[in-house]
């Protein structure tokens, strides 16, 4: 690929078909891999009343999540450190997630940044690509990914993550880790996971993420069109303990698309947002992220090891809700060559880089 800024899966979709991950639980970095196990197959919620949902802002729903989590279990109270604490704070208390406002808000705060190969935020004439969409417009970031994926229909996808603090460089935009789920044509996409980002969180350390796209078009960080589950006690934003491994979901049902963090629904976003048009994913996707200044970067990726050393960061248990078998196949579409992702199973998927060891 000639163009370096083009997103993780550029080449993907109009080409061969890359990844497939299935779902095998590693507690951390040195664990031994458990046995695949097959998809999970979770039955139907009853679909509730569609309200319309916010463009811009993030509201507090009574739409009723799955009973379930995605991985099978019954949601139970998130263990939260004090408001303001660091993600080192949060993993010292062993606590799961803690508001980064210091009064505790629950309401996250929408901020337009780099996401995928987006075009500058004032760029409103330049039509974003998400990972997966061949075309992409100009943009003054280079994007570098390395993770998997897989190609069939789903009502959706988890997986554990590692969470971690990397090296962001001050010229760079951002490194983060999710899973997508995406339609077949990757034009609508539902996004979680963790992010260092200056411009989003204002500080370095992993915070709560969620995004979505409708047509190949970019919207904001964690707002958006987001409805917030009333009895979560997470919202996004919210500062995440470093050094651990966290589950991170994705399921549609009752007429959305719901977001899970470790133990709790955090909220979800409308079917009404694709007009209704996008109930099912076509493509799962689960990947490490940089967005930099220059092609040459200093940022790590992950836990900023190289995926030769065994302690570097993970995507474990990957599993699908109502899908096919889980069957990994790698991605790495880094144009500089600093990142990278090797397949320890079907289900698990070593990555991550240190960037430019010149630094």
């Amino acid at each position: 690929m000639s163009n370096p800024r083009r997103s993780l899966l550029a080449a993907g979709l109009t080409a061969a078909v890359v990844g497939s991950l299935g779902a095998a639980w590693t507690l951390n970095a040195g664990a031994a891999e458990m046995p695949s196990a097959p998809a999970v197959a979770l039955p139907a919620d009853p679909v509730a009343a569609d309200p319309a949902a916010a463009d811009t802002a993030a509201v507090t729903s009574e739409r009723k999540p799955p009973s379930v989590l995605p991985w099978g279990e019954r949601p139970s109270r998130l263990t939260r450190a004090r408001a303001g604490a660091s993600s080192a704070a949060v993993a010292a208390a062993g606590a799961d997630a803690a508001s980064a406002d210091a009064s505790g808000s629950l309401v996250p705060v929408p901020v337009y940044a780099p996401k995928g190969h987006a075009p500058d935020e004032d760029d409103d004439a330049a039509a974003p690509a998400p990972p997966g969409v061949a075309t992409a417009a100009k943009s003054d970031d280079f994007y570098h990914y390395a993770g998997g994926r897989q190609v069939g229909a789903t009502d959706g996808t988890w997986a554990n993550l590692s969470i971690a603090k990397p090296e962001l460089a001050q010229a760079d935009a951002h490194t983060l880790t999710e899973i997508a789920m995406q339609s077949a044509d990757s034009k609508q996409i539902v996004e979680v996971g963790w992010n260092v980002d200056r411009k989003v969180n204002g500080d370095t350390d992993p915070h709560l993420f969620v995004y979505y796209w409708k047509d190949g078009k970019k919207t904001c960080y964690n707002s958006c069109g987001f409805e917030m589950y009333a009895d979560a006690s997470i919202k996004p934003g919210d500062t995440l303990p470093t050094g651990v491994q966290k589950r991170f979901g994705i399921r549609h049902s009752g007429g959305a698309w719901w977001v899970a963090y470790d133990s709790e629904w955090v909220g979800s976003f409308p079917d009404s947002l694709w007009n209704g048009a996008y109930t099912r994913g076509g493509l799962s996707q689960w990947f490490g992220e940089v967005a930099s200044a220059t092609e040459t970067t200093c940022t790590d990726m992950g836990k900023g090891l190289p995926v030769s050393d065994g302690a570097a960061s993970r995507l474990g248990t990957i599993s699908m809700t109502n899908g096919p078998d889980v069957n990994a196949e790698r991605v790495s579409t880094d144009p500089s060559q600093y990142y990278d992702s090797k397949l320890l199973s079907a289900t698990t998927i070593r990555y991550g880089g240190p960037g430019n060891g010149d630094c």
